[in-house]
């Protein structure tokens, strides 16, 4: 099914789109974050926690002054390489335990410190690279059956009960497999450490727990003959930090939104904004698929309103992604199956807004979301719902597709209810694998009238945006009703100003290989 729609209009909201986030990225380009800055520590090998649990590389840039961190902490932290002959392991070990300064090294020359960095910068991209070249192999030995991917949560607060409910989601038929955060991670500014398994509402994302789940996942995969991917959640406060365990522990795909924080977390946005660009450029480098949030949008507010909210925020996010270095082959844009079922030709709207988002990002591994905003407690009704939402996904040729629960809306998905929404899921994309191919929009029919006006009132709204400017189109509640100031919200002190001679080895490094990417449009 193919739906007439104004090319003009598409490639007006792309530069309307590029126009809006120029700006920021001039931002992103001198500022960073202590989240960043972590990410560094990290990527070098800086791991494990010191006094009062708090992690090495917390406590390694709490310690630097405002000046000594508008440098960047690479620069510190290889003068200490340097004069000591330490790995990054131990010397931020020694750090933590008060044994050494960052500050004992001021004097040392920065050439001495960029060549004692050298080697520990490209052992972790090296591996990084590594764990790219798995994925890809595996996934050619063990092929994915088609899409949409059947794609389920698990979120016990446990690990170890997640790893049991992850492996029997996967032998159900699951092709991927999320593991929820705990409620309120997003807003904690240090990543927990170790196994854990008093989550609430969820489970927390520790790089022991990815390395955990990612183990239980090989194994199913080699025993079905399908590879199994792994979802978790790169956002709020640590999201640079989570982007880089998830690298360095092969998942494979990440929720990584450019605004989410921003308008459902009240994360400063300017915090969030240099800390998406800098995930970004890492799940680039990593092979990584970010899933984006734009179905929050419509949890907040009605659908069919929020529909050209959706898509700007869809031409917003790819355009951030496409500058952090993404090909749209990574770029898992979002949206959701929320229209009120009440209303008369719901369904008709919905694959409109499903089948308008396909033609404007056909190179996108989509990822479509379940009704969850008006599911009631009737499991009848709902598992009927869910139906509609499979065959619009299959018919639109949706990539990454969220199975919905019959028990939305009355507890957290028992194995039986993630068991019967993969058994619904499979038997419509099925029995309706081709379906999409085989029919015609009327011309100028209710479907493809409603994709007609959702672009045009999303040009209009980007129009807007590109006026207001993009922060304070935020402030002006544009996006899902939700008002955040620009200089408001968690984390806004972490951000701070770069000095002239800033410098993170990661970046540069990652900056190399997004300058020789054009996006395919």
């Amino acid at each position: 099914m193919e739906l007439r729609i104004d090319r003009t209009l598409v490639e007006r909201c792309r530069a309307l789109a590029a126009a809006i986030t120029a700006p920021v990225s001039d931002f992103i380009a001198a500022h960073s974050t202590v989240a960043v800055e972590r990410s560094a520590l990290r990527l070098l090998g800086v791991d494990g926690v010191g006094t009062n649990e708090v992690p090495v590389p917390n406590l390694i840039i709490d310690s630097l002054t405002p000046e000594h961190r508008a440098h960047g902490v690479a620069l510190s932290f290889g003068r200490a390489l340097a004069e000591t002959g330490l790995d990054p392991l131990a010397l931020g070990e020694a750090i933590a335990a008060g044994t050494l300064t960052l500050s004992q090294f001021a004097q040392t020359p920065d050439e001495a410190a960029r060549g004692a960095l050298r080697p520990f910068v490209e052992a972790a991209l090296a591996r990084v690279r590594a764990h790219r070249a798995e994925r890809e192999q595996r996934l050619a030995e063990l092929p994915q059956l088609p899409p949409p991917l059947l794609y389920v949560i698990v979120a016990s607060g446990n690990i170890y009960e997640d790893r049991t409910a992850a492996v029997a989601a996967a032998e159900a038929g699951a092709q991927i497999i999320a593991v929820i955060r705990s409620t309120g991670q997003s807003l904690l500014d240090f990543v927990p450490y170790g196994p854990t398994t008093e989550g609430f509402g969820g489970t927390y994302a520790t790089q022991e727990n990815f390395r955990i789940m990612r183990s239980a996942l090989d194994e199913v995969s080699e025993r079905l003959g399908r590879y199994v991917m792994l979802t978790n959640y790169a956002s709020g406060l640590c999201m640079p930090e989570i982007a880089t365990m998830a690298a360095i522990e092969r998942l494979d795909m990440l929720l990584n939104d450019s605004m989410y924080g921003i308008l459902f977390r009240d994360i400063n946005m300017k915090r969030t904004f240099v800390d998406q660009h800098f995930s970004r450029m890492l799940n680039a480098y990593s092979g990584i698929i970010i899933n984006t949030g734009e179905d929050n949008y419509l949890t907040t507010a009605d659908a069919v309103e929020q529909a050209p909210a959706v898509l700007a925020s869809q031409f917003i996010n790819e355009e951030f992604a496409h500058s952090a270095g993404m090909p749209d082959r990574q770029i898992g844009l979002g949206d959701a199956y929320e229209i009120n079922p009440d209303l008369e030709d719901g369904f008709l709207y919905q694959v409109a807004q499903a089948q308008l988002a396909r033609q404007i990002f056909p190179n996108a591994p989509l990822k479509y979301m379940p009704p969850t905003k008006h599911m009631t407690g009737d499991i009848f009704k709902g598992h009927l719902i869910d139906a509609m939402f499979n065959l619009t996904s299959v018919m639109t040729h949706q990539t990454i597709h969220l199975c919905g629960m019959l028990t939305e809306a009355i507890h957290t998905p028992f194995l039986a209810d993630r068991a019967l929404a993969l058994e619904n899921a499979r038997y419509v994309m099925n029995t309706a694998r081709h379906f999409g191919d085989e029919i015609v929009a009327k011309p100028n029919g209710v479907i493809e009238r409603r994709a007609q006006a959702v672009l045009a009132d999303c040009s209009a709204l980007l129009e807007r945006v590109a006026d207001l400017g993009l922060m304070h189109a935020i402030e002006a509640a544009v996006f899902a009703d939700v008002s955040r100031a620009p200089d408001g919200g968690r984390g806004f002190d972490g951000v701070f100003a770069r000095a002239d001679d800033y410098w993170n080895p990661f970046e540069s490094a990652l900056r190399q290989q997004g300058d020789a990417y054009v996006p395919a449009r």
